[in-house]
């Protein structure tokens, strides 16, 4: 999305003003808020999990929420937000692949583990601590 005032197309001559938003591309759930103040938007998506990953998905979801406080660098944080995606999505297909899953969980327990040893540098006790606990409740079978 670009705001533009006028964009002169070479050749004929014309100018094209634009007074609001210039989107390009897919707007599927998209949402927009333009000239207020303040905006409050919220969006709400549930996926039923299949059964027998129902703590597994709740581990990560938790496991989520607490990544920010684990003290992970912003690429580690990055990808271990992907790879606990990775599990979600396939959690909540009609029949997950437990292969995907598992490689994902161990990839999230892969950034965590370096927190909880202690091997991170400048990583607190509380991080470490918050890393086992997560670690430990992602290796619930599923």
């Amino acid at each position: 999305m670009r705001m533009q005032d006028a964009v002169s197309h070479a050749g004929f001559g014309t100018t094209i003003n634009y007074y609001g938003p210039v989107i390009h591309g897919n707007v599927d759930r998209t949402q927009l808020a333009w000239g207020n103040n303040t905006v409050s938007q919220a969006r709400s998506h549930t996926e039923q999990v299949a059964p027998g990953f129902e703590l597994i998905a709740e581990a990560v979801a938790d496991t989520v929420e607490k990544l920010a406080a684990v003290g992970l660098s912003e690429d580690d944080l990055r990808e271990a937000r992907m790879a606990a995606a990775d599990v979600l999505v396939e959690a909540a297909q009609t029949e997950p692949d437990r292969g995907k899953v598992r490689r994902a969980v161990n990839a999230l327990k892969g950034f965590l583990a370096p927190v909880a040893l202690g091997a991170v540098a400048g990583s607190t006790a509380g991080a470490q601590d918050r890393a086992r606990a997560a670690i430990e409740q992602l290796s619930v079978p599923f």
